[in-house]
């Protein structure tokens, strides 16, 4: 309510009845304040659309800038660091799969060599020709399963330099960090003053020649209903 409004509210009514001015006013400062405040009211409901304007969010954890960028970066590291213990950990299964491989192809290839003399000299031994084709087919078997652990190792590995990107993005963010912090003290530098704000005298409510609608408060009502009815 500006000054006008507050003038021509009191002249309008009766001077002798303060108390129903007083409430006159008051009730048209709340519905001022109502409308006014009306983004401001609910932090908890804040949330930012796009193509929907809204009032500076308020200065909770969930939007203060940097804390959540610090969230960001402390998380992604923590986690990349425990994807980057499990591709190891293929890394050394696989590696163990393919020596056992090695180690069990090299028995089964003598025992093959043996089959094969024994199948020959003896061709009317069925057994001797069944245990080398069985040994035949179990190498191949085990030479699908040292492809297989080859690709898991060669896998793990493309996915370790892939990871590379994401200390590459935690990096930037930093970087983005960085900067926003050596703004914000810059800024605070900039309009650093002299005098404590705890010691500074409070802002007037009403300045004669603002063009902003300022809201009278309880003194101010008091003191200007007192004011006319000295008059």
């Amino acid at each position: 309510m500006t000054q006008e409004e507050l003038d021509a509210l009191i002249m309008s009514g009766d001077l002798d009845d303060s108390t129903d001015i007083k409430k006159n006013i008051q009730e048209h400062i709340t519905e001022q304040n109502q409308d006014s405040n009306t983004d401001f009211m609910d932090a908890k409901n804040y949330k930012i659309e796009a193509g929907k304007k809204w009032p500076p969010p308020p200065p909770t954890d969930e939007h203060k800038v940097v804390h959540q960028l610090d969230d960001v970066t402390k998380d992604s590291e923590v986690k990349a660091t425990q994807i980057f213990d499990q591709l190891d950990y293929i890394n050394h299964q696989s590696d163990n799969i393919i020596k056992a491989s090695k180690e069990i192809k090299d028995y089964l290839e003598k025992h093959q060599e043996i089959f094969e003399k024994l199948s020959k000299k003896f061709p009317q031994v069925d057994t001797f020709q069944t245990s080398l084709e069985e040994t035949t087919a179990i190498l191949k078997t085990l030479k699908s399963i040292d492809e297989s652990a080859n690709d898991c190792l060669d896998s793990s590995m493309q996915a370790m330099d892939i990871m590379q990107f994401q200390d590459i993005h935690r990096q930037k963010i930093e970087r983005v960090i960085n900067v926003m912090r050596a703004l914000t003290q810059y800024m605070n530098s900039l309009f650093e003053g002299k005098i404590d704000d705890d010691k500074r005298a409070s802002s007037a409510t009403y300045i004669a020649g603002d063009s902003k609608d300022d809201l009278a408060n309880e003194d101010d009502i008091e003191a200007l209903i007192a004011s006319f009815g000295k008059k």
